[in-house]
């Protein structure tokens, strides 16, 4: 029986590794590789050997004879991939192949001396860089994050219904612990120590920091009560210590006289917002969701998610697993609002594996905006072809401004995709939100180095930094056998004693153990994975709780 890859793909290929016979697709040295939403196993050539599902970092990859309920549907997913194209070949043995040459241009020559790399970040993108340096090299990393835990993106931006994501979180989790990798967290470059502090104590300098920021709608009415960004919300339900529990409000007088959220977007984190407002609070309690956002779900008059998109159905965003997931949300309906004719012929005349075609069996209605949502059913709409012009309140948003209707809403939530911020002591185009660089290299500062978002801005999932941190570590690499980095002269001792002197809340590798253990304790008191210690104080408390039983690592 063949296996099939579902929903919480992270496209890292790392089951592409351990294919013994390549059955999945697209490879990283295939063109389309990085573009396509997910990896496909192809059905005509899969072994059933199941080496695929024990190696994917996010429990992704199942047998299609297990497949139940809205994973069943991955099953003719996987095997349309494959439709019309020429299958693969085939080795005659999965032992025997014929191999390519060897390539390994992420390594040191085995006499090179060890090298110190400090990664600032230690989102996906930071510890696929350090994954890399670890195993491929004898390099020394030093692990540093402004907050007091580790875990970035995956921690406070993975929606907590979707655990199977997080697990890649706890995959490269095991290099926090790894011999040649030091943890200096609640670390802050720019404020505790000087980028040239930084680099005085490290042979070469990646940051991984991510893009924080939002973009802004520019419409009047933004900045009213009630206006607020998908990525304060995110973080707000992910227990983010910088995001206070009453930046969202679900009980306001706006919602109670409209039962209406309204979100401007069509991409992946547009749906992860739609579906946590109206998902079932009983469900989501058994999920790692902050214990604030938990209670203000349970007292929520939503009733109804609009999701604005300034284009068709055909060019929307989000990827086909996430639309799917939201046609199985148990006592949600899904509806496409056919204001404008245009959407319904998208629809109707999209072919196989278009993205317009994911609609066609979801239910269609032209809505009346007058009327209130039906407060016995929740639900959330499909508004295509339709931009947001204005948010309207006397003193808070009651009504979002659309072309061609004004929609009744308590809340209005852009999710337009997110933007980096300047970094101290770096360069930064404010155009693309980006550091400039070349291949990872930082123009014009030797030695240093991006990877992730605030490398190529906020595109791709956990996945695609593994081939963005190893085009960077390459480059990095290459500089140090070509005698391009410049020598430290300050030692790892000194950077340690320097962080702890200037950093009030310095967590290290077994403070960091000790906040997991707390964590999962206090979810296992009360049924769920984990219960996130959601302020800075509560964070360095139990780090440091933890580091008494011990000496620091």
């Amino acid at each position: 029986m063949t296996y099939a890859i579902t929903q919480t793909c992270c496209s890292d290929a790392t089951c592409v590794a351990v294919c013994p016979v390549n059955c999945i697709h697209p490879t990283p040295d295939e063109p389309d590789f990085g573009t396509t939403e997910m990896l496909y196993i192809d059905p005509k050539s899969c072994i059933d050997c199941g080496a695929c599902a024990d190696a994917c970092p996010v429990d992704a990859i199942f047998p299609v004879d297990r497949l139940t309920g809205p994973l069943k549907r991955y099953e003719a997913v996987n095997a349309a991939h494959y439709e019309g194209r020429d299958p693969a070949p085939v080795p005659a043995s999965p032992t025997f192949h014929a191999w390519g040459e060897p390539s390994f241009v992420r390594s040191l020559p085995s006499d090179f001396a060890p090298i110190r790399v400090a990664v600032v970040g230690t989102g996906p993108a930071g510890m696929y860089a350090a994954e890399d340096l670890l195993l491929h090299t004898n390099a020394e990393v030093t692990l540093i994050d402004r907050l007091p835990v580790a875990g970035g993106l995956v921690r406070y931006g993975v929606a907590p219904d979707h655990p199977g994501t997080k697990g890649a979180g706890d995959t490269l989790a095991r290099f926090h612990t790894h011999p040649r990798a030091t943890v200096r967290l609640g670390v802050e470059i720019g404020r505790d120590v000087t980028p040239e502090e930084l680099a005085a104590h490290h042979d070469a300098v990646v940051y991984a920091v991510g893009a924080p920021s939002d973009r802004r709608l520019g419409i009047p009415g933004e900045d009213l009560p009630g206006s607020l960004s998908a990525t304060s919300l995110v973080s707000w339900y992910n227990a983010h210590p910088e995001t206070a529990p009453d930046t969202v409000a679900l009980d306001t007088d706006a919602l109670r006289a409209t039962g209406r959220a309204v979100v401007v977007g069509t991409g992946n984190v547009a749906l992860d917002v739609a579906r946590i407002l109206v998902s079932d609070p009983a469900a989501l309690a058994g999920t790692d969701i902050a214990d604030h956002a938990l209670a203000a779900l349970r007292g929520s008059l939503v009733r109804e998610v609009v999701l604005l998109g300034r284009r068709g159905p055909e060019d929307a965003a989000y990827t086909a697993s996430e639309l799917l997931a939201l046609g199985h949300l148990p006592g949600v309906d899904l509806v496409v609002d056919t204001h404008d004719p245009r959407i319904a012929e998208a629809v109707d005349a999209a072919g196989t594996g278009e993205k317009a075609a994911l609609l066609k069996d979801v239910a269609r209605e032209t809505v009346d905006w007058t009327r209130g949502p039906d407060t016995g059913r929740r639900r959330i709409v499909l508004r295509f072809h339709s931009a947001p012009e204005e948010a309207v309140g006397p003193d808070a948003v009651r009504t979002v401004r659309t072309g061609g209707a004004d929609l009744p809403a308590g809340l209005l939530i852009r999710a337009i995709g997110y933007r980096g911020v300047p970094l101290a002591g770096l360069p930064f185009d404010e155009t693309t939100g980006t550091v400039p660089h070349t291949a990872g290299r930082v123009d014009g500062m030797t030695g240093t180095y991006v990877v992730g978002w605030i490398k190529r801005g906020p595109s791709g999932g956990i996945g695609a930094n593994r081939a963005c941190a190893a085009e960077t570590v390459g480059s990095l690499l290459a500089d140090a056998v070509d005698g391009r980095l410049p020598k430290p002269t300050g030692t790892a001792k000194a950077f340690g004693r320097l962080a702890r002197a200037r950093s009030g809340r310095l967590v290290d590798a077994r403070g960091l153990a000790a906040i997991d253990r707390a964590e999962r304790a206090r979810g296992a008191a009360a049924g769920r994975p984990r219960v996130k210690l959601a302020t800075v104080p509560e964070l360095v408390a139990a780090a440091r709780r933890g580091r008494l039983r011990g000496p620091a690592v």
